[in-house]
């Protein structure tokens, strides 16, 4: 119970820190990666993965509700229609044409899945 008490004051820190301009939450490291490298490596491995399942995969500029639901300035949406859901992530323009896929007019509404669910259904593909 201490040691999340520990980290809920570290992650306050870093939040008030990076709300003062002081650090970037992206510069936080656990020694051997920033979370802004583990966050490029995340879109390079999600693309190779949509780009090998060309066929259920997606990319979009605008959510299912862009009325209500504008999408992030800057950003898409990419994503890959596994057998047991779909799985989504935001990503910024400038990493658009990495993903070689359908381009679809809104992206599907969300379904309220975890993080969790993520982990289920993109096991599913092995299936």
């Amino acid at each position: 119970m201490e040691n999340l008490k520990k980290i809920d004051e570290i992650n306050k820190d870093i939040k008030d820190s990076a709300d003062k301009g002081i650090i970037s939450a992206k510069d936080v490291s656990d020694r051997w990666h920033t979370f802004r490298v583990l966050y490029k490596h995340r879109i390079y491995l999600f693309a190779a993965l949509c780009n090998t399942y060309k066929d259920i995969s997606f990319k979009t500029k605008k959510h299912f509700d862009e009325e209500n639901d504008p999408m992030f300035n800057g950003d898409f949406m990419a994503g890959i229609n596994t057998p047991a859901g779909v799985v989504t992530y935001h990503i910024k323009l400038e990493y658009w044409d990495l993903f070689h896929v359908q381009e679809i007019e809104h992206g599907p509404k969300y379904d309220g899945y975890t993080d969790e669910d993520i982990f289920v259904r993109l096991e599913s593909l092995e299936k």
